[in-house]
């Protein structure tokens, strides 16, 4: 079973800097402080992270647990409008190709599809509603399991596990991001990470990331199913050892990946145990 996790902002939608004005706004509600968001950094930071550091910048203090609760609240409260308001304004949009290949992958019954977020799970759900994607996704890890992305990524293994009734090895999880906090994220759990450009994250940041996979967007499914294991290269590259942008050299060899660095480690574990073996027996 093959578990397939994909990030919100940036990855599957963009919601218009829907998210930033609700946090603005509860801000300024409950504290006075106005464009505290605009001192936030949002690349692949959770909201948990998030809503403690404008807290901070609004008050000087650290939140306490009641205090964190209220901010929560009242940002969950705005978010809806907000969303609403960039869908009418055209600026919610989904991420090209990205309800194609949901849909593909949805057929498969070796493969299971969730979310591996920052954003707290009813923000999430608020966030994908407009697109008419919540229906492919059955479980997920969200910002309120852990500040920590690659704790919430395990989180969502878990769910799988308890939904399959089986045990999910990590060569099994494929994450999908738009920043290389997700990327490094994957590869802390000990998960298979891809990318897309088009998303919030800054693309040089991306590029040296080592993801495995790193594409423009979704509207090309095939290095996407070939990077999941699910079709064959027909190129007959060996998966893991490429990246696939949008340009002119397909399959271009990358060596910065995470599985060729593992490979490399492992070929160096092999050298030293060959070496040690000689010196034991001179």
């Amino acid at each position: 079973m093959k578990i397939v996790l994909f990030d919100i902002d940036g990855t599957l939608v963009k919601a218009g800097g829907a998210g930033s004005r609700a946090l603005d706004k509860a801000v300024k509600e409950l504290y006075g402080a106005e464009g505290v968001c605009a001192r936030v950094s949002w690349q692949g930071c959770t909201d948990t992270e998030n809503f403690a550091l404008v807290y901070r910048y609004a008050t000087g203090k650290k939140p306490t647990a009641r205090q964190f609760r209220a901010l929560e609240l009242k940002y969950l409260s705005l978010l809806p409008a907000e969303v609403e308001r960039s869908r009418k304004t055209g600026d919610y949009r989904k991420l090209a190709g990205v309800e194609k290949l949901l849909a593909e992958l949805s057929r498969r019954k070796d493969v299971m599809i969730g979310l591996g977020t920052g954003n707290l799970k009813t923000g999430a759900l608020i966030k994908l509603a407009p697109s008419g994607m919540l229906k492919y996704f059955a479980f997920g890890g969200y910002g309120c399991d852990s500040a920590v992305r690659s704790e919430l990524l395990k989180k969502a293994v878990e769910r799988a596990e308890k939904l399959a009734g089986a045990v999910i090895r990590p060569g099994e999880v494929y994450v999908i991001g738009d920043t290389h906090r997700d990327v490094e994220a994957a590869k802390a759990a000990g998960y298979h990470c891809a990318a897309v450009l088009d998303g919030f994250g800054d693309e040089n940041a991306v590029l040296r990331s080592g993801a495995e996979l790193v594409t423009r967007n979704f509207s090309d499914l095939e290095p996407w199913l070939v990077w999941l294991g699910l079709e064959n290269d027909p190129k007959g590259v060996r998966r893991g050892t490429y990246v696939c942008p949008d340009s002119p050299i397909e399959h271009a060899h990358f060596g910065r990946t995470g599985m060729d660095l593992k490979a490399i480690d492992d070929g160096l574990i092999k050298l030293r145990k060959l070496k040690s073996g000689r010196k034991g027996r001179s």
